[in-house]
């Protein structure tokens, strides 16, 4: 079954993109986003595309372009700062801030027994994430992230940084998945918005935090 559709335009769909789907077909086989695409493209001659990415755990709203012109203009867009992108992630422990700024450059680093990763650097790229808090709970803490950069992992090396990893990021500190990272909402140039819903893996966190 192809994602959900939370929003559509002439020149855009937004979809609510699985937690465990990659976008792209894995070494190992297995579904993908890219295979579900043709079922996208509702009469028109080429699939849509993957204007941006998500990881493969991450749930949530994605932008897909219907047509070229529209992706390159998508990808202008991302890369000029111009789309409002907004995270729900529950974080370990209990976050004493109310709301702030994690500003630490970020860079990528590799080894081959544990892979890679990305870690604060002072030589890495510049990586700004502001973040207020919508509620806590024994041992957890509801947040709303909102990137200024878009880097790779931006947000789970931010929470890992500041010593409140991503309930259920393995890579990072947050113990065994599932991740608790939902791409929430987005607005696009022009007004194109969408919200997408919370999965079911988060909701039994959410709720102990106060959540409905």
């Amino acid at each position: 079954m192809p994602p959900t559709i939370l929003a559509a335009t002439e020149d855009v769909l937004v979809i609510d993109k699985p937690a465990g789907l990659p976008l792209d077909p894995g070494r190992q086989g297995g579904p993908s986003l890219a295979e579900l695409l043709p079922a996208l493209a509702v009469g028109r001659r080429f699939p849509p595309a993957p204007a941006h990415r998500l990881d493969r755990d991450t749930a949530g709203c994605l932008v897909l372009a219907r047509h070229r012109r529209a992706l390159r203009s998508l990808h202008q867009a991302f890369a000029e700062g111009r789309v409002r992108k907004t995270y729900w992630a529950v974080l370990v422990g209990t976050l004493a801030e109310e709301a702030g700024e994690i500003a630490l450059p970020l860079a990528k680093i590799s080894s081959p027994r544990a892979g890679w990763r990305i870690v604060p650097d002072a030589a890495g790229r510049p990586a700004r994430t502001r973040f207020r808090v919508l509620g806590r709970g024994p041992g957890l803490t509801w947040v709303e992230f909102t990137p200024e950069t878009g880097r790779t992992h931006q947000l789970r090396a931010h929470a890992a940084a500041v010593g409140h990893p991503i309930l259920g990021d393995a890579r990072y500190g947050g113990g065994e998945g599932p991740l608790h990272l939902l791409a929430r909402h987005i607005v696009l140039p022009g007004g194109v918005e969408a919200t997408a819903p919370l999965p079911a893996h988060m909701q039994a966190a959410i709720r102990a935090c106060g959540g409905a």
